[in-house]
């Protein structure tokens, strides 16, 4: 069965960067930044991406582009043994499929909302009432009519996309959502900063707070941010650079995705914090009393500030949840076809069989977040998911390649069609710097999500859809890990296993 390919090196290079810039580039970054010591945060923040986020990158690209395979396929090439983190990988993409999806609906709904400035003087009790919330993760409420439609568009288009494939389905796509979502983006920053009082916003986002430096939460802040951004630990970067060519520069590739991803976070921040600062400067009163992290800053306040700003209100909130929307498109489809490479190889089926197979579940499960408890079901999940799920496969991923796996072999690899050699230093990070501060993070995490909860929300909730979707994870492993896939899987030879 022949594989599909990349069109060009821009094709995936356009992919990568769709699938790390993302929702959370847009409001999780600015936010994290701004309340984990400013300007301070950048220190670890770079810190981070040189000794976790850019050599991860580097790892999964290589270990892709050298097995041809997802990370199921490619993680039990390297050692049959391997296998069950590569599926472990792979739901972590679903679960993340089935909640992200919810967002982007919500999306497409306030990019109309926002041609009429539909959420009125009160935007949170607005955002809440549309979405039907209920008291509790297990008072679903049913399914809200009103999320109905935008809910058949996204998946539709998603299907369309997925379909089509590789190079004529994902690669189109991201080259012409990325220019749009940069437009976009740049609509909003030259708005931001032209409105009186963005100089504070920006001052709040950058002011270092170097009292911060040394807590060990902005640490772990740092190094999460880098996680959630670039799309690594959860197969999709594996799964992506499968389809590449074997003679690509994968260290080029992983620097320049990780580069324009984290240049693209930094830019969206200035837009962002800008108009923030107008708000503030507005009512008089201080940034933080206005800045909100997550589905809080998106739907709550933003559209708030659009409200107050004196000219292009509808504008720039169509220019805003459609930059949001084109993020979290080329996201949703790069998380999809991790899932979907996944399947295809180990049971050597088409594209399109594999893409009905993945399809079809995700879209009935999906539906559990449009009705009335979806917000609390995705806030926990999302924050467990994050946190330990993809934190621990990260950790993972690491101490079997390098510990268990000799990581020499992959950086020749990667050093054999690099124009610039990656030095014996990314082994040393990924052996000890990036082990200790990722084991620091998933044991910390974990202990306070076990003594503390979460959220507020009660220890019912959390256990049942928290630990709940870890555990679903878990046991869906070991039932795809035990499967049988076709002979060419099943008896991997001694060459398939070994880097040459």
């Amino acid at each position: 069965m022949e594989r599909d390919r990349w069109n060009s090196k821009m094709g995936f290079l356009l992919a990568a960067i769709g699938s790390a810039v993302g929702l959370g580039n847009i409001w999780r970054f600015p936010y994290t930044a701004a309340t984990n010591g400013g300007g301070a945060f950048l220190v670890p923040y770079l810190f981070a991406i040189i000794t976790a986020g850019i050599p991860i990158l580097i790892l999964e690209y290589t270990i892709g582009k050298t097995y041809r395979s997802g990370a199921p396929s490619a993680l039990a090439r390297i050692n049959r043994k391997f296998e069950w983190l590569g599926w472990f990988q792979v739901m972590i993409a679903f679960v993340i499929t089935v909640y992200y999806t919810a967002i982007i609906v919500w999306v497409i709904s306030y990019i109309g909302f926002s041609t009429t400035l539909a959420w009125g003087a009160d935007p949170t009790g607005f955002f809440l009432e549309y979405i039907g919330l209920t008291s509790s993760a297990l008072d679903f409420g049913g399914i809200q009519g009103n999320l109905v439609l935008p809910f058949v568009i996204i998946w539709a288009v998603t299907a369309f996309v997925m379909y089509r494939g590789i190079s004529k389905g994902i690669e189109l796509a991201c080259k012409i959502a990325l220019p749009v979502l940069l437009l976009l983006t740049l609509i909003i920053v030259i708005r931001g900063i032209t409105l009186p009082g963005a100089v504070d916003g920006l001052n709040y986002l950058f002011t270092p707070n170097w009292d911060r430096i040394f807590d060990s939460s902005v640490w772990v802040a740092a190094y999460g941010q880098v996680f959630f951004s670039l799309s690594i630990a959860f197969a999709i970067m594996i799964a992506y650079s499968s389809y590449l060519p074997k003679n690509t520069d994968v260290v080029n590739s992983a620097f320049i995705t990780a580069t324009a991803n984290h240049g693209f976070e930094l830019f969206a921040g200035i837009g962002v914090f800008s108009v923030l600062g107008y708000m503030a400067f507005s009512q008089g009163v201080p940034v933080e009393e206005v800045a909100a992290g997550g589905v809080g800053l998106a739907f709550f306040v933003f559209p708030a500030a659009i409200s107050a700003m004196p000219a292009l209100n509808g504008f720039i909130g169509v220019c805003f949840f459609g930059a949001l929307l084109f993020a979290g498109f080329t996201s949703l489809i790069s998380i999809i076809q991790a899932v979907i490479t996944g399947i295809s190889d180990k049971f050597e089926l088409t594209h399109k069989k594999a893409t009905t197979i993945v399809l079809i579940p995700s879209i009935l499960v999906s539906m559990v977040f449009i009705t009335g408890s979806g917000l609390i079901i995705l806030d926990i999940v999302d924050a467990f998911i994050n946190q330990i799920g993809i934190a621990g496969a990260g950790l993972l991923e690491v101490i079997l390649i390098a510990w268990f796996f000799d990581p020499e072999k992959l950086r020749a690899e990667a050093n054999s069609f690099s124009n610039f050699s990656v030095g014996k230093w990314w082994t040393y990070t990924l052996k000890i710097i990036t082990v200790i501060v990722l084991g620091f993070m998933v044991i910390k995490n974990t202990i306070d999500f076990a003594t503390k909860g979460y959220g507020g929300y009660s220890s019912g909730d959390v256990m049942i859809f928290g630990w709940g979707a870890l555990v679903l994870c878990i046991i869906v492993t070991i039932v795809l890990t035990s499967m049988k896939g076709k002979e060419g899987f099943a008896n991997l030879s001694k060459s398939d296993k070994e880097v040459k």
